[in-house]
């Protein structure tokens, strides 16, 4: 008996039809993950600058006093860099090409600042030393035993959501839909459609006179 070769059975191949379906369901993973890590992100860093982010203690007359200070009075910046994330996270989807380009690294980078701006605030007792000083009326006194919560780290995490989202919308922005141009007015007047005549009402069809339309067309 002759021997019998193996043919080789060839692949499929992904048709022309399946690759823009597989691109459209990744731009559309992408952009989920976008606006999820964004509207997380800014939402963590806002919640975070109304908790207490410093402790210490004013010498004052007679024992100690407890101060201590939240994360908008250490810093504002993550606040206001969170907020222009939530800006360019909306703004992304009004423009296409080049501006997509430039509000997504407006997003990243706003991300990236929030949370620099978190972490160098566990650096001092700038804050506090000012609360000191105006408690105790000397404008020398320092807080002492000074810490700082874990809430700046937890705003930083939120920060770096967002400098995630801008890093996925450079990536995969360019597959992400953009606003209708049907809810974009260009100032051009709109033509106006003629106004029914009913041929069994005389007035109607005086108007259509007055209006040069013809009202037997």
């Amino acid at each position: 008996m002759g021997c019998v070769s193996a043919v080789p059975v060839p692949q499929p191949r992904a048709t022309d039809a399946e690759a823009p379906a597989a691109a459209v369901t990744s731009a559309r993973r992408s952009l989920a993950a976008a606006l999820l890590l964004g509207a997380a992100g800014a939402a963590v860093v806002l919640l975070t600058a109304k908790q207490t982010w410093a402790e210490g203690k004013a010498a004052v007359v007679g024992g100690a006093l407890p101060l201590e200070a939240d994360g908008s009075e250490v810093t504002g910046l993550p606040t206001a860099l969170a907020v222009v994330s939530l800006a360019a996270l909306v703004a992304v989807f009004a423009v296409r090409g080049t501006g997509r380009v430039l509000v997504s690294a407006v997003l990243a980078l706003s991300g990236a600042g929030a949370g620099a701006a978190a972490l160098l605030a566990t650096a001092g007792g700038g804050t506090l030393d000012e609360k000191a000083a105006r408690t105790t009326g000397d404008l020398s006194a320092e807080v002492a035993g000074l810490t700082h919560t874990a809430w700046p780290y937890v705003s930083a995490a939120g920060a770096l959501l967002l400098l995630l989202a801008g890093l996925l919308a450079l990536r995969h922005g360019k597959y992400w839909p953009a606003m209708s141009g049907r809810y974009e007015r260009d100032g051009t007047p709109r033509a106006r459609r003629p106004a029914p005549v009913d041929p069994d009402r005389p007035e109607d069809l005086w108007k259509a006179l007055d209006r040069g339309e013809d009202p037997t067309g």
